[in-house]
């Protein structure tokens, strides 16, 4: 094993990566796949009318339209056919992975291994075009309603307008799902969050070009320019320290006899735990719910003076009854997903199986116990590490009115695909060496 790790870290270098065709094969296939997905943000839903949906755009930039656009890569603010993204099949994952803990049917499902999990992949699947559906009749209604200082966004409004709505979002979701998956099988990166991550990379030039013009028109002074720049490396640099920090709890393999009287020696491994088991999912989910009341209360143009348009202004970023909801709601989806997500009892249990254990723990219901406690710490401190990563560029964005893409939100999306994708480039070039390093003992003992 030592002589293994020394070839390999002798010989992982540039060279590896140019003689890699794989590798470079799946990144010319990622980047092409990319551009085929931003080509489509770009392709407006048919009988509307563009110069309402930008004047609507601009009004109602702060509140979960905004949050969307931002996700879509500027697909909902234009009104494409993307414009629903591939957020109905995320929604439907979720769903689908609450419901096979709650059902014992799916969760035999999910124990069935490959052909379980293909069906659990299908009705989430199936779930993401009902979503789709009703998500698009909601904006199809929606846009009826909008009007404009150049008229209504619907050119000739009907229920013919809203079926080519309906089906052209659903259509477009399903089409980004498809390349999602190839990303997943063929390219780099997992193909879902490669979407969002284009979507939100693709707007930052964008974004800090609004911000400079803003510098130079006097509506930003230059303190202000240099602190958002700190404050936005500081982040970033928090992120990447704690997207990595995990918690190892130490594993034993006892001693075991073979053949010939000898007995392999006491191993140890450890199982490693997150600190933020949960990701992205809890503040994106916070998020929704929270600016919903704002986004209702634009789309049907409610009276401001009303109970409904008081309570979404109380809702609004930078209050404090915002600020209050959001961090509960940040830290009660840390906790609900990384429980779907992480089962202690089926860790135990596999444990157990494997004769393993953890030192000074009884095997069985004890290690179980101990890991949900172990885990329940680290899902308290990696809910308050999202509370403050989301919650302080919310405070001091707010003040300046600075686009979404600024925030912690969407840099922690950012941070935390950019590390998964490194981590896949670097162990398809060790899984190279690995080859190249068994080829050769191979042929050593051949003719050795």
């Amino acid at each position: 094993m030592a002589s293994a790790v020394e070839y390999l870290a002798k010989n992982f270098s540039l060279d590896t990566f140019k003689k890699s065709k794989d590798l470079k094969n799946r990144i010319w296939f990622t980047l092409v796949i990319l551009i085929v997905y931003r080509l489509g943000t770009f392709i407006p839903l048919p009988n509307i009318n563009p110069a309402v949906i930008s004047e609507f755009t601009r009004n109602h930039a702060s509140g979960l339209f905004g949050v969307l656009d931002m996700f879509s890569g500027g697909a909902m603010g234009r009104m494409t056919v993307f414009s629903l993204n591939i957020m109905p099949y995320i929604s439907a994952s979720i769903i689908v992975q609450l419901m096979t803990s709650m059902s014992p049917q799916l969760e035999a499902l999910k124990k069935e291994g490959h052909s379980g999990q293909q069906k659990l992949n299908q009705y989430t699947r199936y779930g993401a075009v009902a979503l789709a559906l009703a998500q698009g009749y909601g904006i199809a209604i929606g846009l009826e309603r909008m009007v404009g200082q150049s008229g209504g966004a619907v050119i000739d409004p009907g229920w013919l307008f809203r079926f080519t709505t309906m089906t052209s979002l659903t259509g477009g979701t399903l089409f980004i799902m498809w390349l999602g998956e190839q990303i997943t099988k063929r390219g780099l990166g997992n193909g879902s969050s490669m979407i969002i991550y284009a979507g939100i990379v693709a707007n930052l030039p964008a974004a800090l070009f609004n911000t400079f013009a803003m510098g130079k028109e006097g509506a930003l002074s230059m303190m202000a320019l240099v602190f958002l720049l700190v404050m936005v490396l500081g982040v970033i640099l928090f992120i990447v320290y704690m997207e990595k920090a995990i918690r190892k709890v130490p594993i034993l393999y006892p001693k075991r006899q073979v053949m010939g009287g000898g007995a392999i020696q006491q191993q140890s491994t450890h199982l490693p735990l997150k600190i933020n088991s949960a990701n992205v999912i809890p503040p994106i989910f916070a998020s929704s719910i929270l600016l919903l009341p704002m986004t209702i209360a634009g789309f049907a143009d409610l009276n401001p003076d009303s109970w409904f348009g008081k309570f979404s202004r109380i809702l609004s970023h930078g209050q404090p009854l915002y600020m209050i909801l959001f961090s509960a709601c940040i830290i009660f989806f840390a906790f609900f997903y990384t429980a779907i997500m992480f089962n202690p009892k089926e860790t135990a249990d596999n444990l157990k199986k494997a004769g393993s254990f953890i030192p000074g723990i009884r095997p069985g219901d004890a290690t179980a116990e101990y890991i949900e406690s172990v885990l329940d710490r680290l899902t308290l401190v990696g809910a308050l590490y999202l509370c403050c990563i989301c919650l302080i560029p919310e405070i001091l964005l707010s003040k300046v009115s600075l686009p979404f893409y600024f925030g912690g939100t969407s840099l922690l999306i950012v941070v935390n695909v950019s590390i998964d994708t490194i981590t896949q480039f670097q162990s398809h070039l060790m899984a190279q060496e690995y080859d190249k390093l068994f080829k050769k003992n191979r042929i050593k003992g051949l003719f050795g």
